[in-house]
């Protein structure tokens, strides 16, 4: 992708009555920031209401045929659909439109390829493409080679195109597990030596763009760790993909190690979240899951909603989690007298050493009772 000259795109959604309105439309709205994330510009948008996607088409004929004429008035680079296709309404689509189709997942999964820096997040993520494609490569290997290049194509490093034939991909989905497989048990290796330290753990979760990194950061520099590098922060989606990890002093006295990890979204595919799964269960398995919501953004609630059901889905103890409100300076009221909730502003400092205050409470009474003589 020429970062110069961004790809033009046409968004298009389908809006279900079994979908809700408020739903629906947070992420329409969040496929048009994933997009600009991915380096697109979007030209136009396009919205249908059905009873349920086009088997065939996702869209409907008259919709196929409108936004023909769409295509046909803009030239764009490419079409991105807010679903999941499946393989027979991508070959449709791309032979009604000829222009590339790209879907959510691939969209997500082009952004999660430019943002990986680390071996092990470069190998998840070709993981999660190359399973993503596999199905997507019958009978159709001349069409992916004349659309390879730009959004939706990036194979990760190691693989330039996805021109490979179904068994070169298999290998490779081979070669790639036994690798992971042995980052694995480097990461276990690493968490017991944690474990006899004595360190406790904490991991920063949340709704990506909720300020988590800004947080991070302002913990690391509040917390007295001097000669840390901070790590990089941005307004975009997914800015942080690979995880950081520090050491802090909270103000009793006590060590802990905190963890920025990767933000979740809505719809996040399965793909990515099976390929990332031994990353999600190492934060996971934190001794406080530090659950960071953007108190000032617009459909807060859900996006909290949201990453709640993800940790539930990993498995993760309640009783664990401790829910931090950030971005309180963007708010045009008091946030005083909300007793039992922690609200902070990463970009002021506002609440920050309450918040180190209570993560080392709730360490002390998670503690593990010994007998001293």
């Amino acid at each position: 992708m020429n970062v110069e000259k961004p790809e033009r795109a046409i968004l298009v959604g389908v809006k279900t009555r079994q979908s809700h309105h408020i739903d629906f439309e947070s992420s329409f709205e969040e496929l048009q920031d994933l997009a600009e994330a991915a380096g697109a510009r979007v030209e136009a948008t396009m919205v249908q209401a059905r009873e349920r996607p086009s088997a065939s088409t996702y869209i409907g004929k008259g919709k196929l045929e409108e936004l023909n004429h769409l295509a046909a008035e803009l030239q764009p680079d490419l079409v991105i659909f807010d679903s999941e296709l499946s393989p027979v309404q991508l070959r449709n689509l791309e032979e009604a439109l000829q222009v590339k189709v790209i879907d959510r997942t691939m969209l997500i999964l082009d952004i999660f390829s430019q943002r990986a820096r680390t071996r092990e997040g470069i190998l998840q993520v070709e993981l999660a493409s190359l399973e993503y494609r596999l199905p997507r490569l019958t009978g159709r290997g001349a069409e992916m080679a004349r659309l390879s290049g730009g959004i939706g194509t990036r194979a990760g490093a190691g693989e330039q195109k996805i021109e490979l034939d179904r068994r070169r991909i298999r290998r490779r989905i081979r070669d790639i597990k036994e690798q992971m497989d042995k980052v694995k048990q480097t990461r276990e290796l690493h968490r017991k030596h944690r474990q006899r330290a004595g360190l406790k753990t904490i991991s920063l979760v949340g709704y990506t763009n909720a300020g988590k990194s800004s947080l991070f950061n302002a913990l690391c520099k509040v917390a007295h760790r001097k000669g840390d590098q901070p790590v990089e922060v941005d307004a975009r989606l997914f800015q942080t993909l690979d995880t950081t990890t520090r050491k802090i002093s909270l103000p009793g006295g006590t060590d802990a190690l905190i963890t920025d990890t990767v933000g979740f979204i809505q719809n996040l595919p399965h793909h990515l979240v099976a390929a990332f799964r031994s990353t999600l269960e190492e934060a996971i398995d934190a001794d406080i899951l530090l659950h960071v919501v953007d108190i000032a953004g617009e459909a807060s609630l859900e996006k909290e909603q949201v990453v709640e059901k993800v940790l539930q889905e990993l498995g993760a103890a309640p009783e664990k989690i401790l829910t931090v409100y950030n971005k309180t300076d963007l708010l045009d009221f008091e946030t005083d007298g909300d007793s039992g909730r922690i609200f902070v502003s990463a970009k002021t400092g506002d609440g920050l050493q309450e918040l180190l205050a209570a993560l080392e409470k709730r360490m002390l009474q998670a503690g593990e009772p010994v007998s001293l003589r």
